[in-house]
């Protein structure tokens, strides 16, 4: 990492997540023990117009940080066994947001192997939603804390890698309902993305 990485700013998640998601890729999801990866793969989720969101009808205990402020990290339990984290995206109470799927891991590898002891190679560390909040230490305590400004433990910073010129945009991974949308994106050739 460059001594001086340059954390997004709420301005930057005020935006729709499908201007967003594409934006995130190749910015460095960065954690105060030390442990960072390059964001290489996210989702787009919609609010009220998408189906397969969390939000789509309406506010609930489970999704509330959906409908906070823009930059805000959203994160849920699914399958009875997985975290996933998604920066909060758009107006307050829109409810939109990007899901992380996969990241590159950059610093604090070791850290990242003892959370993920099953990890057969370190390639797999971080390639997928709940890989990644495994290996980061991102659970249920980390919803709702604020990426601006990292006081929550996390942030999400440009080290001057812009995003691909020409990302690959794909159907979403997993849902049923409006499993049509490519809104899904990732970093053409790179080894960390879940699935291709």
């Amino acid at each position: 990492m460059p001594d001086s990485p340059v954390m997004l700013d709420r301005a930057f998640y005020r935006r729709d997540p499908r201007e967003v998601a594409p934006d995130l890729l190749n910015k460095v999801l960065l954690s105060a023990d030390g442990r960072s990866g390059r964001i290489v793969e996210t989702e787009a989720y919609c609010g009220p117009m998408d189906p397969a969101a969390h939000s789509w009808r309406g506010r609930t205990a489970r999704n509330a940080t959906m409908f906070g402020a823009p930059g805000l990290l959203y994160v849920y339990f699914t399958y009875g066994m997985h975290w996933c984290c998604n920066p909060v995206c758009g107006e307050e109470g829109e409810g939109v947001a990007v899901l992380l799927r996969a990241l590159a891991p950059l610093d604090g590898l070791a850290a990242m192997r003892a959370a993920r002891t099953g990890c057969r190679n370190d390639r797999d560390l971080c390639r997928g939603p709940a890989r990644l909040c495994q290996a980061l230490g991102i659970g249920r305590a980390q919803d709702g804390i604020d990426l601006v400004g990292g006081a929550g433990g996390f942030s999400i910073v440009d080290d001057g890698m812009p995003p691909p010129v020409a990302p690959v945009a794909t159907t979403r991974v997993g849902i049923t309902r409006a499993a049509d949308e490519t809104w899904r994106w990732y970093v053409p050739s790179e080894p960390h993305v879940s699935r291709r």
